[in-house]
């Protein structure tokens, strides 16, 4: 199970924490979870959902535990660390406060948000995987993008 979905697992972690550290802590999360549960016989049914939601899950608590941490000093952040000329500040800042508002969210809004926007489902599809129905998915998705524009909002006023 390993060899057939790590690939999706990191995929999906990295695509909401944005960092490939994070991403490689919720690949090894996601399958030690598995094995000491001993859900593999579960899983063995629907195992590319399972692994999609649990690596959306782990990464959301991720996102969530991060916002806690202490900030770094300036000069003990290794070199190259720090953003290019490329990747401008402004857009890197406005990724964590996306991040951010994502993980104030409710686990299930946070998941269809995740799986919509960052793993490029169908509504119907997510429909599928998590058991409910498409106008269920289309509603929470547009309650979703309503409250996070508005958390973006006052994130860009901020900055003006």
């Amino acid at each position: 199970m390993f060899q057939a979905h790590h690939g999706l697992v990191f995929r999906t972690a990295y695509r909401i924490t944005g960092n490939a550290a994070d991403a490689e802590d919720v690949l090894q999360t996601v399958f030690l979870r598995m094995l000491r549960r001993d859900q593999a016989a579960r899983v063995l049914e629907r195992q590319e959902s399972y692994f999609r939601r649990a690596a959306i899950n782990v990464s959301l608590d991720v996102v969530r535990s991060a916002k806690d941490a202490h900030n770094v000093p300036l000069d003990e952040v290794p070199p190259g660390a720090l953003p290019t000329e490329k990747q401008k500040p402004e857009s890197r800042e406005l990724r964590e406060c996306l991040r951010g508002a994502l993980a104030r969210l409710n686990p299930r809004e946070a998941e269809i948000f995740a799986m919509r926007f960052f793993e490029d489902l169908s509504n119907q599809e997510i429909a599928k995987i998590l058991g409910i129905s498409q106008i269920h998915v289309a509603v929470i998705l547009h309650r979703t993008r309503t409250r996070l524009q508005k958390e973006l909002r006052s994130y860009l006023g901020e900055r003006s």
